[in-house]
């Protein structure tokens, strides 16, 4: 070849570019190929068997594909492996779409009912709000009733976090109170079907539907404090009277919405903080985003630091005088008194009047 054909060499620069280049084309192959892995273990229908088989067949081209990348100039004939991924990910996408949330499945005793709500003036009529009798996590007698409020005697609303999974992982749940006694927490769960089980990684792949639920304390908390033994705590929420009301229209409106057009649950951007999140952005706009908002654990100080819990207290005295689960493990699943547990794990909280607590 004639010398003034050969091409110049690369420069240092040039080089290093395309190394760069060619690195975050391999890490983005490699994030897809972990994408796809956990679709096909969470979406594909067939035995597991077949389904190990398929994930360890899309890994192996994800790692082919890497290696198919034209590090150097000649990289040709390896192109093929990087066109049998990119069509391997065009149906994975197709798939993808393709699932779609439902209203009809054999759905868990817990979830099976979603609650509606008759709204005329001040005057709420709920259907289907929630009160089991828990005596074990799998042991306990299914009710659902129908309940009436008056806006007009709203009167506060309690966040409650309950730790299922160290400090970081919280189930968060929204209490509103009446002045004539009345309680009624709001909370957003995963729509489980009979027999199955929370997964953190199936809320990334379409695996679970949302459900707002609608129930009494003594179903919702307690089954959290008492069977299952999770670590609860509850703080009065610094709330203006004005905005309860569209706070708790706001929980009704979700509800509704997600009776009209399922919706999936999503363990990072749907889930149970965010929903109250959502609605309270609706009563204060300005309410900015914070990484706590999606490490839920920590969602009540966020609160706190936006001032929305009861001023006067170090965010250490909310938190330790708000754990409710030794005032809460005092009072019996069949106590007679329907208010006892409402009135005991909110003993010595801060923010909460002493007639709220009085037998």
């Amino acid at each position: 070849m004639p010398a003034e054909d050969i091409p110049p060499a690369p420069s240092a620069g040039r080089r290093w570019l395309r190394i760069a280049a060619m690195g975050l084309a391999a890490l983005a192959i490699l994030a897809v190929a972990a994408w796809g892995a956990g679709l096909i273990a969470f979406q594909f229908p067939g035995a597991a068997l077949l389904r190990n088989g398929l994930i360890v067949l899309w890994c192996l081209l994800g790692v082919a594909a890497c290696v198919a990348l034209p590090w150097r100039r000649r990289g040709a004939a390896r192109r093929p492996a990087l066109i049998a991924f990119a069509a391997g990910f065009a149906a994975l996408l197709a798939w993808w779409s393709a699932i779609a949330p439902s209203q009809d499945r054999d759905w868990a005793d817990d979830v099976a009912r979603q609650f509606d709500a008759q709204v005329r003036g001040d005057r709420v009529v709920l259907h289907n709000v929630r009160n089991f009798q828990w005596r074990s996590e799998s042991d306990y007698t299914p009710r659902w009733e129908t309940r009436e409020y008056d806006l007009s005697r709203l009167s506060s609303a309690d966040l409650v976090l309950s730790y299922w999974m160290g400090p970081d992982i919280a189930h968060t749940l929204v209490s509103f109170g009446f002045d004539d006694g009345q309680r009624l927490v709001f909370s957003l769960e995963i729509r489980k079907q009979r027999g199955e089980s929370f997964s953190a990684l199936g809320g990334f792949f379409r695996r679970f539907e949302q459900v707002l639920v609608a129930a009494d304390e003594r179903d919702i908390v307690r089954t959290r404090s008492n069977a299952r033994g999770e670590d609860v705590y509850l703080y009065r929420l610094n709330v203006p009277p004005r905005t309860l009301r569209p706070m708790f229209l706001g929980f009704l409106a979700k509800a509704d919405a997600l009776r009209r057009a399922p919706s999936f649950y999503n363990t990072l951007t749907s889930n149970c903080t965010t929903v109250v999140f959502e609605i309270a952005r609706h009563v204060v706009p300005d309410l900015p985003l914070d990484y706590r908002l999606l490490a839920a654990g920590h969602f009540a100080e966020y609160v706190y630091d936006q001032g929305g819990l009861t001023p006067g207290y170090s965010y250490a005295q909310l938190h330790e005088r708000g754990y409710v689960n030794p005032r809460a493990r005092s009072i019996p699943a069949d106590a007679a008194d329907a208010g006892a547990y409402s009135r005991a794990i909110r003993r010595g909280v801060p923010g909460i009047a002493a007639a709220e607590t009085a037998p």
